[in-house]
């Protein structure tokens, strides 16, 4: 991976103090969103690093509601599908659902019933990984599908959270990583 496609990225992650509550540096991807070829730059680094990782994916999973901006710009590069995961309430159909907690409180996933097939090979990607509640979440319903996760993949990671511990065996990949 290129240093300074990295940097390029890196750069247009900002910090906000105290956001939402006193005590949190909020990191923000906005700016990363609004510029057209740092937000390439992600999804190149993203595709090389799937693409040299998993010979075989049938679909990236995208958490509600940012693993929706990176899921289906990597998932069309990548020539496969794209699944979302999303909260209570907002997919039709069957569902499975489940209750997790936050870092300011509860909430509830759902993925449809028929999103993947036994045996089909997932990619989960979020923006950022903190505590990890929503990441354990969304890989218990694709656990309860049946399906196989090949990785969790973000762009950010808050290390002293240590949220990827809670990932147990299920292979771990962040681009940036913050104390």
């Amino acid at each position: 991976m290129s240093e300074q496609r990295l940097r390029s990225v890196r750069d247009r992650v900002r910090s906000f103090p105290d956001f939402p509550e006193p005590g949190v540096l909020f990191r923000d991807i906005s700016p990363l969103l609004k510029d057209p070829v740092a937000f390439r730059t992600l999804i190149d680094l993203l595709e090389d690093h799937v693409r040299a990782s998993f010979p075989k994916v049938d679909f990236i999973v995208g958490l509600d509601s940012r693993g929706f901006l990176i899921g289906p710009p990597l998932a069309q590069r990548l020539g496969i599908g794209f699944v979302p995961v999303r909260k209570k309430g907002k997919l039709p159909g069957a569902t499975h659902s489940i209750s997790y907690s936050l870092e300011y409180g509860k909430a509830e996933l759902e993925i449809q019933s028929d999103a993947v097939e036994p045996g089909q090979k997932v990619v989960i990607v979020d923006d950022l990984l903190a505590t990890g509640g929503t990441m354990c979440a969304a890989c218990e319903l694709l656990k309860r599908l049946k399906a196989e996760i090949l990785e969790c993949l973000v762009i950010i990671e808050l290390k002293a959270l240590k949220g990827s511990e809670k990932l147990n065996s299920i292979p771990f990949y962040s681009l940036l990583q913050y104390d």
